[in-house]
């Protein structure tokens, strides 16, 4: 009998500490895997995102960039990782969409192998050109690669990039070959040489380029102009229906987070997105924030899976 009481004292006893242990998360630096590499845009807006974090979870956030086989070797890293709450996936369409409608073994489940936690926002591309391509509108690309005898190369470093060049040439009946790379910035190095004429970019990655007259913009890839390079034509402005796939961002985690981890983790990226100071340093790269439930992400992705695979479809890429 006594030591059934001890037994039961030394529980209750226990019970402050159980509940300090839950209360203490993060109690270490947590990882945001990015499936593009270092310079990337995917790199910049997980930086500016973990340095808000740091400030809120008192914890350490650091960005392991992962790049190669579109985004799928990040999503792999964080699908083995532990559902503890220390490894994220700041993820992009190109794993959590593209990737499962473009492999034809795909090494992941999207729907069962993750966490959905917050939906982060979208992102502005623009089609730009080397100044030695004799073009200054996207009307006078379509002409001018309708006139070439063999395809013209683009540049693509992401999967919307790849996607949405190929749908610009099944709408308009031209040759457009991918050279496809593992990140933007290594696509970039090839394009500002001339090796490479054209591509379909993050502003992170051409707008300084533009600017300062290495590369021309031919159009936003979108259906409204940037207030990032106004002057700039939309692609609707430019003669081109809008394409029915964009680039976003979202927050997941391992399958089977905890609901109190992913609840966390959720509030406190809200509340960074909401930060004017962090929207500001977002905007510069042409990001719009725009935070989500779980709930809602999970319905999302579901919805997006769908729409890539039609999109891939409509702009004759095969699974491989």
């Amino acid at each position: 009998m006594l030591k059934v009481v001890a037994a039961a004292l030394a529980a209750i006893l226990l019970l402050p500490q159980i509940e300090a242990s839950a209360q203490a998360y993060p109690s270490k630096p947590i990882r945001f895997v990015i499936p593009f590499g270092a310079g990337s845009a995917t790199d910049a807006l997980a930086r500016i995102a973990g340095q808000e974090l740091e400030q809120t979870l008192g914890q350490p956030v650091i960005v392991v960039p992962k790049p190669g086989a579109d985004g799928a070797l990040a999503a792999s890293d964080v699908k083995r990782a532990a559902p503890d709450g220390y490894t994220f996936m700041f993820g992009t369409n190109s794993p959590l969409a593209v990737v499962p409608n473009l492999q034809k073994e795909p090494p992941y489940n999207v729907l069962a192998d993750f966490t959905p936690v917050a939906f982060l926002g979208e992102n502005t591309f623009f089609i730009v050109v080397h100044p030695s391509l004799p073009v200054t509108t996207l009307r006078e690309l379509i002409a001018y690669a309708k006139a070439s005898p063999k395809p013209l190369n683009y540049a693509t470093g992401n999967t919307y990039a790849f996607v949405s060049m190929a749908m610009l040439a099944k709408n308009n009946g031209i040759q457009l070959e991918a050279i496809r790379y593992k990140s933007e910035p290594d696509a970039m190095t090839d394009l500002l040489s001339g090796r490479v004429p054209l591509m379909n970019a993050t502003s992170t990655s051409v707008l300084a380029h533009v600017k300062a007259g290495k590369l021309r913009a031919l159009s936003t890839a979108f259906d409204q102009r940037s207030p990032l390079l106004p002057d700039v034509p939309s692609i609707i402005e430019a003669g081109q229906p809008k394409f029915p796939i964009g680039p976003w961002f979202a927050l997941v985690g391992p399958a089977d987070l905890p609901a109190d981890i992913v609840a966390a983790m959720n509030k406190a990226m809200a509340a960074a997105l909401a930060k004017p100071s962090v929207r500001e340093q977002m905007e510069r790269h042409g990001f719009v924030p725009r935070s989500s439930s779980p709930a809602e992400l999970a319905a999302y992705m579901k919805e997006q899976l769908g729409v890539w695979k039609v999109a891939l479809q409509d702009a004759g890429i095969e699974p491989q």
